[in-house]
């Protein structure tokens, strides 16, 4: 039986990124996303909607959103879904969350001016690369330079599913 888990978000961030570390030296952090949607209602009204979701990211890509993200700055994820099952006082539980692979920043970043970093080129992150510079990143331009998106790609995730290339989806 085939299957697929792909999910893509774009939102607004509801906290500021809190970023741990575990005792392997691996980045890890749990963002919440809030995604605004509109339809019309039976009586022909627009409602507004809104969908908070639970994101965990890793690696490289949850140092960069510690950097440059916070309250509010906008955000396209795209990741798989995880169900987290537990149980607490005799009670089960679960949740739902995403898990990120891939963000783009869509907004200025935390802490910008119009003369700062804002009118220089984006930069394009990728885990296999985390050693490099930020200098020598800044000076490859980034694949996204043109479109003014900064792109945040993690090579592989410790809990990838068997078969995953961590490559991004071409369109």
């Amino acid at each position: 039986m085939a299957s697929f888990n792909r999910v893509i978000l774009v939102g607004n961030l509801t906290r500021d990124v809190e970023l741990k570390y575990l005792q392997s030296g691996t980045a890890v952090t749990e963002v919440g996303l809030a995604v605004n949607s509109r339809r019309k209602n039976q009586a022909g009204e627009w409602v507004e909607e809104t969908v908070f979701v639970d994101v965990t990211l890793w690696g490289r890509t949850a140092e960069v959103a510690s950097e440059f993200l916070g309250k509010g700055s906008s955000v396209l994820i795209e990741g798989r879904l995880k169900l987290d099952s537990w149980e607490k006082d005799g009670q089960k539980h679960s949740r739902l969350r995403v898990v990120g692979e891939t963000m783009q920043m869509l907004g200025a970043p935390r802490g910008s001016s119009n003369t700062s970093r804002a009118s220089r080129p984006p930069e394009h992150f990728d885990e296999s690369e985390h050693s490099r510079p930020a200098e020598a990143t800044r000076a490859r331009g980034g694949e996204n330079a043109a479109s003014g998106l900064e792109t945040v790609k993690i090579a592989e995730l410790p809990e990838s599913a068997p078969g995953s290339t961590g490559e991004d989806i071409p369109f």
